[in-house]
């Protein structure tokens, strides 16, 4: 047997640069929408891993064929995730989401048809510190917004929003449907394009769907380095993109200063006092946010 590889020995570490590693501060906030007990959405931190899932409500008269429901699915999910990055803290994102997909395939039992079009389903947002850089997974309809090397970006996985406008732009040219019935027609067209090449990729049970999100690495030392992160549910993400109450930049900046509580304050007001902007087929959603900063100790 060959010598070990004494990079994973205990106490041997990669050289890293003079001075402390900049620190991860991380505060969040996760509500149900108004009149809901229960929220589809969870955030969570494992050590140097944040992450907001937002599980896909099932619209009334649909079936999933499975027992179990969205929240259910978004914890076990969360958990089973947390366990594979601690399990392999070495492995890219992609894979460890990959693996607890597939963990909880097994979570499911022998009650539930995983092969159902409408088996529980969740977008995946993650960002996991690593000391020199942080790496990130963006997966569906929770946007990561950025602020690195002075400008602020937004990593959005648009893929769903292209397939719906599409089935909406088929529904309106189907004469002689009333708005029920368009309705279902379109939730039974997304269903089949999910997890789908021309489609749209979401979690749920082919772990396939982890090698689909938009993944990368910043750096927290140096003129490109990472100060702010805002991981968002898209019931979050509504305060810009569809309510307009400020820019990218300016949600960072509200949600630095009020928390990530404060963000969703804003967009309960905003949903209150513009009903006529929803594009939702609800009228308001869960929220979640992970805010983080990154500096000194």
């Amino acid at each position: 047997m060959g010598a070990p590889d004494r990079r994973f020995l205990t106490g041997s570490r990669p050289a890293r640069p003079v001075g402390a590693a900049p620190v991860m501060r991380v505060r969040s906030a996760s509500a149900p929408a108004p009149g809901r007990l229960e929220n589809e959405d969870v955030v969570f931190r494992f050590g140097p891993l944040v992450g907001v899932l937002d599980g896909a409500t099932v619209p009334d008269g649909f079936d999933t064929g499975c027992v179990h429901g969205p929240a259910w699915f978004v914890r076990h999910l969360a958990a089973r995730i947390g366990l594979a990055v601690a399990a392999r803290p070495a492995a890219t994102l992609m894979s460890c989401l990959a693996a607890a997909i597939l963990a909880v395939r097994a979570d499911h039992g022998d009650d539930c048809d995983l092969d159902h079009p409408g088996t529980p389903s969740t977008t995946v947002c993650l960002l996991r510190e690593g000391g020199e850089q942080v790496d990130y997974l963006v997966l569906c309809d929770s946007p990561l917004v950025l602020d690195a090397g002075g400008e602020v970006s937004v990593v959005a996985d648009d893929r769903l929003d292209t397939a719906m406008a599409d089935l909406r732009r088929l529904a309106a040219a189907l004469p002689g449907d009333d708005p029920s019935a368009r309705f279902r027609r379109a939730v039974t067209a997304q269903r089949e394009r999910m997890n789908r090449t021309h489609g749209y990729w979401v979690a749920a049970t082919d772990p396939d769907a982890a090698y689909h999100a938009l993944t990368g690495t910043l750096p927290l030392r140096g003129p490109g380095a990472l100060r702010r992160a805002a991981l968002l549910s898209d019931g979050a993400s509504c305060a810009v993109d569809q309510f307009g109450l400020f820019d990218w930049a300016g949600l960072l900046d509200v949600t630095a200063a009020e928390g990530p509580a404060g963000l969703i304050d804003r967009v309960r007001a905003a949903e209150r006092d513009h009903p006529e902007r929803l594009r939702r087929f609800k009228r308001s959603d869960d929220a979640s946010v992970v805010f983080c900063e990154f500096g000194p100790s």
